[in-house]
C-alpha cells in the first residue's frame, strides 16, 4: 500500500505538471529580461489577468501548485456540495476577485467522475459573467462521461487531465488531506 508521504509526493508532482500545462493556455506577451550576469534574454511573460479557482476541498490540493509557479495569482473559491441521493449539485460558497469577468480562469479539480460539480462550478462563473472561453480546466484524471458532460453544456472550456479513463480514483481528497 502506498504511504500518504509517497502519495501526496507523487500527486503534487502530477499537479504541478497539470497546473504548468494549464498556464501554458494563458496570454503572455514578449519582454526582455536582463540576468544576473548582465546578458539580455527575450523571454515571455503573463498578461495580467489571470486567476486561479479551486472546487473545494479536493481542488484546494492544486492551489500550492498554482502559487509555486505564480507567486502572486489571486485565487479564488466554490464549494458545490452534492445531495446524496439524487446527486444533484448545489453551490453552497462562492468567493472570486472581485474582477472575475475580466480575468483567464485555471478552474482546479483534480477528480472528475460525472462532471455534475465542475458543470456547476462552471455555470456559477458564467453567472459571474466569466466567458467560457476564458476557463482552463485543470485536472488530473477524469471519466469519459465526464468530460462529455461538460463539453455538451460548455464547448468552449479547455479541459487539462492526466488521464481519461471509465473508473476515477474518488478517494484522491481523502488521501490526500490524510482523512482516509
Amino acid at each position: 500500500m502506498t504511504s500518504r508521504g509517497d502519495f501526496k509526493f507523487y500527486a503534487d508532482r502530477l499537479i504541478r505538471l497539470v497546473i504548468e500545462d494549464s498556464l501554458n493556455q494563458l496570454p503572455f506577451r514578449p519582454c526582455r529580461v536582463t540576468t544576473p550576469t548582465g546578458a539580455a534574454y527575450d523571454g515571455v511573460k503573463f498578461e495580467k489577468g489571470n486567476c486561479g479557482v479551486s472546487i473545494v476541498r479536493s481542488g484546494e490540493a492544486m492551489e500550492q501548485g498554482l502559487r509555486d509557479c505564480c507567486r502572486s495569482i489571486r485565487i479564488g473559491k466554490i464549494l458545490v456540495e452534492s445531495d446524496l441521493e439524487t446527486h444533484e449539485a448545489r453551490v453552497v460558497y462562492a468567493r472570486f476577485p472581485e474582477d472575475i469577468s475580466k480575468r483567464k480562469v485555471i478552474l482546479m479539480y483534480p477528480i472528475m467522475s460525472s462532471g455534475n460539480t465542475v458543470n456547476k462550478a462552471v455555470r456559477v462563473l458564467k453567472d459571474h459573467q466569466v466567458m467560457e472561453e476564458n476557463i482552463v480546466l485543470a485536472n488530473l484524471f477524469c471519466t469519459p462521461h465526464a468530460v462529455h458532460s461538460i463539453l455538451s453544456k460548455f464547448p468552449n472550456i479547455k479541459i487539462l487531465t492526466s488521464e481519461v479513463h471509465p473508473i476515477a480514483p474518488n478517494h484522491f481528497g481523502q488521501k490526500y488531506f490524510g482523512t482516509d
